[in-house]
């Protein structure tokens, strides 16, 4: 790659929730020979920055920060106190992400994640236009905390507002927020998108950040995602964020209920992790 990547993963590969105790996985993801970790904010109060941030500093970890609306936040509900929740969460998690020196907050924030249906087109419209009134006023909290959004899209089993780049592209176009950014996640890209490498064009400068797994979830470079197609166009728009590993333990019960995760998807998620980031040096490289 002509720009610099740095490699992470996400603590879901191991855990779920992420509280102040999972900083016991940062000694281990480092010497993996990950750059980055990502940090799965599902509930703030059960973080303390303070000791998050002097683990990431110890051990020479860059954060990155996602987040999901369940069903009691949704910016396209006609119940305006679920927008209020998703404010209220989203301002809590900001805040957590600045002090940890985080630019920005990554996540499927436009909807309640798992609001899939065939909706009348009526209904349709008039959430799409809750979602940008509502993306409006995040943009407005994250920018006091200096940050941006990357709106993430999700494959039409999760969500049935943005499945796309060219949905999310679309989105951003109308709320018009200098703050509102991509993040792509190759899972979905290769569910939903006819061809990876113009997907990520079409987010061009945008795109700020990429998560990456198999299509069926498991070890980067043992499926179908066309990886030298995906190579080329973050080469196109000379990417140079994070390339995260973003999967989930069926340790959990709870997290592989959520994401549909029935079996193992390697012998254990250290394997899955060693073996992930070594197919990606060699592919983006």
């Amino acid at each position: 790659m002509k720009n610099k990547i740095n490699f992470g993963v996400s603590t879901w590969l191991w855990q779920s929730p992420f509280t102040t105790e999972t900083i016991k996985l940062f000694p281990k993801i480092k010497a993996m020979g990950f750059d980055v970790v990502e940090i799965p904010v599902e509930d703030p109060t059960l973080i303390d920055v303070k000791v998050v941030k002097d683990a990431l500093d110890v051990h020479g970890l860059q954060p990155t920060i996602c987040i999901v609306f369940g069903d009691d936040k949704d910016l396209t509900s006609q119940d305006e106190t679920l927008h209020k929740n998703c404010f209220e969460h989203a301002e809590k998690c900001f805040s957590l992400a600045s002090a940890l020196g985080a630019n920005f907050v990554a996540g499927p924030l436009y909807a309640a994640v798992g609001k899939a249906r065939l909706a009348p087109e009526d209904v349709k419209k008039k959430e799409w236009k809750r979602s940008v009134k509502n993306l409006r006023v995040l943009s407005d909290i994250a920018a006091v905390y200096g940050l941006d959004i990357a709106l993430e899209p999700l494959n039409r089993f999760e969500s049935d507002l943005i499945n796309t780049t060219s949905d999310v592209v679309r989105l951003l176009d109308e709320i018009e927020k200098d703050n509102m950014k991509i993040i792509l996640d190759g899972f979905h890209m290769t569910i939903e998108e006819q061809d990876i490498r113009k997907a990520i064009n079409l987010a061009g400068d945008r795109l700020i950040h990429v998560q990456v797994s198999e299509n069926h979830r498991g070890i980067p470079g043992t499926g179908l995602t066309p990886w030298a197609e995906f190579a080329k166009g973050l080469q196109d728009v000379n990417y140079s964020g994070a390339i995260v590993i973003e999967s989930f333990t069926p340790e959990i019960p709870e997290l592989a209920a959520a994401v549909n995760i029935w079996k193992k998807l390697a012998n254990d998620q250290d394997e899955f992790a060693k073996k992930g980031l070594k197919f990606l040096k060699n592919t983006f490289k």
